[in-house]
């Protein structure tokens, strides 16, 4: 079950060690990262991999689609900041409005 943001422990600490995952934090997005699979270079050739690099959150994860490696996104822990769109090189990574 995900806490509410009012029921996370002061200044975020982390009392207990791997609670991380009971704090799904998708909830404050408000735009979700798109992938588009004909402009990802990762589906074309197994290259890049940027935005699962760059993800401060690991919301970026591999995945498998139609027998090939690929990326997807855990939307529960997701804020929405950005960044894989922003670093990736062929823009097949948008942000759509929640």
């Amino acid at each position: 079950m995900s806490e509410k943001y009012n029921e996370i422990p002061i200044a975020g600490n982390i009392i207990e060690p791997g609670n991380s995952e009971k704090y799904k934090t998708g909830g404050w997005r408000a735009e979700r990262p798109i992938l588009s699979d004909e402009k990802c270079l990762w589906l074309k050739n197994g290259t890049c991999g940027r935005c699962w690099i760059f993800c401060p959150d690991m919301a970026v994860i591999l995945t498998e689609k139609d027998g090939k490696h690929a990326f997807a996104f855990n939307y529960d822990y997701c804020k929405g900041c950005g960044i894989c769109a922003n670093e990736c090189p062929t823009d097949a990574i948008h942000l759509e409005k929640e």
